[in-house]
């Protein structure tokens, strides 16, 4: 494996340098009418070097005009970059029956000299990457991996109006950049964390309690009460995959450290709310005969402690 570009592990601010990518296509469905007419919409997902937030915006269509204006809305509330990476119109052309509009965009060369000539007048220098290959850009990959892979299982069929999707798509980002990235200390006191929603806002991202309507069929709920069903099915299956990314030890070929007392844990639950990440500290740890630590006990922020498999914990990528 190569080494990280240079744009990736150097300090800068959020959202300084981005990479880009569109997902979709996705039904949107022009208004509330019995029959309503049904167009299709995309996601342009941008996504931090640094820090790996993200951010999601929906375009109604794949016009030059329509990426440079939803290019401008990404400009005005995040600020402007100095660097944008995406992917070469190649990358699309094995998918061409299914992402036609997608691949003639990025194909254009009209497209490419007004978005060229767009971005040189903001100083912003767009970085293409190698024809077929998209492995380097494979932050957002992820990133779009994340948003559209349960995504799509939530939507399903129903069709959602373009206030609605982008609802969803706002409800989404906030839930993908809450996610824990590292420990802000050692001290067994602590249970801080650091998600890229800290470099966004300066503190971490919450939102405020709602009905758990998840389990309600959607034909009961009212207009905008799906939204709030979504974005609670969209936490259920997607922080469990996160969680198990982070736990993740494929086939046990690698022997990997035991957990270290005072290391700042995620609780698996199953009932916990949107944006909110259980956080223990391990107290102790008990070996098995081979040395190796499968269970450990913690201490939640409330003082409260109780044993946990490691099944049942998730370590935080980076301590400090």
């Amino acid at each position: 494996m190569g080494s990280l570009p240079a744009a990736r592990v150097t300090a800068s601010r959020v959202f300084q340098r981005v990479g880009l990518d569109f997902a979709g296509p996705v039904s949107v469905k022009n208004s509330r009418i019995r029959k309503p007419v049904i167009g299709k919409g995309y996601i342009a997902l941008f996504v931090c070097f640094t820090t790996k937030a993200i951010h999601l915006e929906l375009c109604s269509d794949l016009t030059t005009e329509c990426f440079l204006a939803c290019f401008k809305r990404f400009i005005a509330r995040r600020n402007l970059p100095s660097e944008v990476y995406c992917d070469n119109a190649s990358t699309f052309k094995g998918a061409r029956n299914k992402l036609a509009e997608l691949y003639r965009m990025h194909a254009s060369q009209t497209h490419k000299q007004t978005v060229t000539s767009f971005a040189a007048q903001k100083g912003i220098q767009f970085h293409f990457i190698p024809s077929y290959s998209p492995v380097f850009g494979g932050i957002w990959e992820s990133g779009v991996k994340s948003a559209k892979h349960h995504l799509k299982r939530v939507v399903g069929k129903s069709l959602l109006t373009y206030e609605q999707l982008n609802s969803v798509l706002v409800e989404i980002e906030g839930v993908l950049n809450a996610r824990p990235i590292t420990a802000v200390s050692n001290d067994p006191e602590d249970f801080s964390y650091l998600s890229p929603g800290h470099f966004l806002t300066g503190a971490p991202l919450n939102t405020y309690p709602e009905q758990d309507v998840s389990n309600k069929p959607t034909n009961l709920l009212r207009f905008w009460s799906t939204i709030t069903c979504m974005k609670q099915t969209f936490w259920k299956y997607w922080s469990k995959h996160y969680l198990n990314q982070l736990q993740n030890r494929p086939k046990w070929q690698s022997v990997t450290p035991n957990v270290a007392i005072d290391s700042l844990v995620i609780l698996r639950s199953d009932n916990s709310p949107p944006l909110e990440w259980p956080m223990a500290r391990v107290t102790n740890l008990f070996p098995g005969k081979d040395g190796i630590v499968r269970a450990v006990e913690v201490r939640l922020a409330n003082g409260h402690t109780h044993n946990r498999s490691i099944t049942k914990i998730c370590v935080l990528p980076i301590d400090l």
